[in-house]
């Protein structure tokens, strides 16, 4: 457990110093900074609303996509190609306990990453998008975004100089924190600056929307282990992205065939399924997501996950590394 515990502690911290993650992160903010100027187009304002929250959900998914190939394609490619893996199975550790290691740390770098943009969210549905002329900004979420955006650079900067503190990690631990004091904040003061905790305008939809889709990414963090484990970045990259193409239009291809066709009921079973945490359209339908598919989805992607990451453990025990 130690030896486990120490290289996924090491791939957390070695994930979270990579620029790329730094970059997919600040171009999600980004992107929820933009979203509700996009979503004005549909001339009804409930429209609008549920545009905004499928452009801030299908953001927060592609956010845990990327960071999950390129955090794997760091952590296990990289450190084949370059035979530093030698050193860490010569101490000697077995191949299961370094790849299990690894899942866990890069899960947690996306789940930290999942935090942040998932809070960025509820921010960007709580401004809401401006539908008349007379509409007004919401300055607290504005105001709040940017105190902790701003604190957290110059806090970062000041540690990098006098401490040499790595400053992509430390800009990503302390954007966590603001973003935390930013929520809590917003969930007692409403958009006119008053104490009004029934008026912050947050729903259920969007949080259990969020832990569906990172049981989701959860697979595509154990599918980009699996991959990179045998393949180098361009050909991970390539496989997951087409896993999670295939995996978004399962029912299709393959669903509506299981009943009759036997390889396509095989398909079916093998290919992850991600429409299941796909659940955007329920707000159409004004419903909830009950906990009881919730805690289905949840074990529905937790065997799936164990059985990608035994598949890697057997492809890995006969990789050559030296």
């Amino acid at each position: 457990m130690f030896k486990l515990f120490s290289i996924a502690a090491n791939t957390f911290t070695e994930t979270l110093r990579q620029p790329v993650y730094s970059v997919i992160l600040v171009c999600a903010i980004l992107l929820f900074f933009l979203s509700p100027s996009l979503t004005t187009y549909t001339l009804d304002e409930d429209q609008d609303l549920n545009l905004l929250r499928e452009i801030a959900l299908s953001t927060l998914f592609l956010t845990g996509l990327f960071i999950s190939i390129f955090a794997a394609t760091g952590a296990i490619t990289e450190e084949i190609e370059t035979g530093t893996i030698t050193t860490v199975l010569s101490k000697p550790v077995s191949r299961p306990v370094f790849v299990a290691g690894k899942f866990f740390g890069i899960m947690a770098a996306v789940i930290l990453a999942h935090y942040i943009a998932s809070i960025a969210v509820l921010m960007t549905v709580r401004h809401g998008i401006l539908f008349n002329a007379t509409d007004t900004h919401d300055w607290t979420v504005i105001v709040s975004a940017a105190v902790a955006i701003l604190a957290t650079l110059v806090i970062s900067a000041f540690l990098n100089y006098i401490y040499d503190w790595n400053f992509p990690s430390t800009a990503v631990g302390l954007l966590a924190l603001g973003a935390t004091g930013c929520i809590i904040f917003l969930s007692f003061i409403d958009r006119d600056w008053k104490f009004n905790p029934a008026g912050n305008r947050f729903t259920s939809f969007e949080i259990n929307a969020s832990i569906l889709l990172l049981l989701a990414v959860m697979i595509l963090v154990a599918l980009a282990v699996l991959f990179s484990t045998r393949l180098n970045i361009v050909l991970t990259l390539t496989c997951c992205v087409g896993a999670f193409l295939l995996g978004l239009i399962s029912d299709y291809v393959f669903g509506r065939f299981a009943g009759e066709n036997l390889l396509a009921r095989v398909a079916y079973a093998l290919v992850p399924n991600f429409q299941v945490f796909w659940v955007t359209d329920a707000q159409y339908a004004e419903g909830s997501i009950p906990l009881g598919y919730i805690l289905r989805v949840g074990a529905y992607a937790l065997l799936y996950t164990t059985g990608i990451l035994g598949l890697a453990v057997a492809l890995f025990q006969k990789r050559q590394v030296g």
